[in-house]
């Protein structure tokens, strides 16, 4: 039996060699863009960082900052920083709270009065300054400005096929769902919203994210 060899035109063949060379040249100017301004913003927000530093010290016992793994791109596990908003045995009594999960899908969990908050991380985590520290994953190479929040293994080992699309890219501090609404978006919502930010990214599309972000961080809807 013969058979035979179905080769691409010359112009699928052009068509896809300016998409991969244009998929290069957007991820190492995303990855520029990233490094630059993290870095300014390191610098820039040092005194905020350093106060904050010192209220968390104050408000409760416990590390200034709190790291965790998360799952990044491709799967790959990292470890994730924080300014720790939440008391000392947070991840031990959780289990206890799952009764009162607002998140009714079961793959993330929220609350919108969580008892394991601490005072001082009530208005960090209003104000999300307690993913600044996520600038640094972001310089590491672990993270980018933009993206989808990185899930926890927990979350992931509950995903549907094709909520699995939201780890083909680098997770970010910020997304599409964090600047419409944030908590208040449902888990089914967040995913598209991350599979829509996957097939429309850009830098440009990027710095529009960024610039929403900030009205959504000083509202604060959907923080809690």
């Amino acid at each position: 039996m013969t058979t035979y060899e179905i080769r691409p035109s010359l112009v699928t063949r052009i068509k896809r060699s300016f998409w991969r060379a244009r998929f290069r040249l957007n991820t190492v100017a995303k990855r520029a863009m990233d490094i630059i301004i993290a870095f300014i913003a390191l610098i820039a927000l040092s005194p905020l960082l350093a106060t904050v530093a010192v209220w968390i010290k104050l408000d409760s016992p416990g590390a200034v900052l709190f790291k965790q793994q998360r799952v990044g791109l491709n799967g790959v596990p990292f470890t994730m920083w924080k300014f720790r908003s939440m008391r000392n045995d947070a991840e031990r009594i959780k289990d206890q709270l799952n009764d009162a999960n607002e998140m009714h899908n079961g793959v993330i969990f929220k609350m919108k009065q969580d008892p394991r908050i601490t005072t001082v991380g009530r208005f960090i985590r209003k104000t999300s300054i307690d993913e600044l520290p996520q600038l640094f994953n972001v310089l590491a190479g672990d993270m980018s400005l933009v993206g989808p929040r990185p899930p926890l293994p927990s979350e992931v080992s509950e995903y549907q096929r094709p909520d699995r699309q939201r780890l083909a890219v680098l997770p970010g501090i910020t997304c599409l769902w964090q600047i419409s609404g944030r908590s208040d978006i449902p888990f089914e919502q967040q995913v598209q919203l991350d599979i829509n930010y996957i097939e429309k990214q850009s830098l440009w599309f990027d710095l529009q994210v960024l610039l929403k972000t900030i009205p959504a961080v000083l509202l604060a809807r959907g923080a809690y």
